[in-house]
């Protein structure tokens, strides 16, 4: 697993520090000279200072993201703030693709601030879409997984997936293909 922090922080915060430096030597300049606009390059500082601070923090890892290989785009269609997410992915998917999909959904919708319930997990379903016939869609629901809401890293995510779902959609895929 690989953990992307680069967000390009660290860039914008040097050309921050820069900003806020010629704001503050600008302002000094205007003290000196009596500009009338030197109360305004002081607030002006002072917001670089505020930007370059928070640019700072955000810098030190705070969107740390896990990537699993193998793993799909997938969006999230239910969510309820508390121990159940379900995302929805592309029909043709794989079984391998699923599996490493479902670590990285897990990990994405990880957060403290989530209410786990009786036990204390966060669970993760995958559904996608079939067109049996057109005009006509059905929701197919091909796995989950179950993760710790207390844990950040948790090694022992619960993956199920569902043969028998998976088994049908691949049944749609080759009458869609067919």
């Amino acid at each position: 697993m690989e953990t992307l922090t680069s967000l390009g922080f660290s860039t914008y915060t040097q050309w921050s520090i820069i900003a806020t430096v010629f704001f503050f030597l600008l302002a000094i300049v205007g003290f000196i000279f009596k500009w009338g606009i030197r109360f305004r390059l002081v607030g002006i500082t002072g917001f670089m200072i505020v930007l370059t601070v928070g640019l700072f923090g955000l810098g030190l890892g705070l969107f740390e993201r896990t990537e699993i290989p193998g793993a799909i785009r997938f969006s999230r269609v239910y969510d309820n703030g508390g121990n159940q997410v379900v995302i929805v992915v592309k029909p043709s998917i794989t079984e391998t693709e699923l599996e490493a999909t479902l670590k990285q959904a897990g990990n994405d919708y990880f957060s403290y601030g989530r209410r786990g319930g009786r036990d204390n997990k966060l669970t993760v379903r995958a559904r996608t879409l079939v067109h049996p016939e057109p005009g006509k869609t059905l929701p197919l629901y091909i796995g989950q997984v179950k993760r710790s809401l207390s844990v950040r890293e948790d090694e022992n995510m619960e993956i199920d997936i569902y043969d028998d779902q998976i088994q049908a959609l691949s049944k749609y895929q080759e009458v869609a293909k067919g």
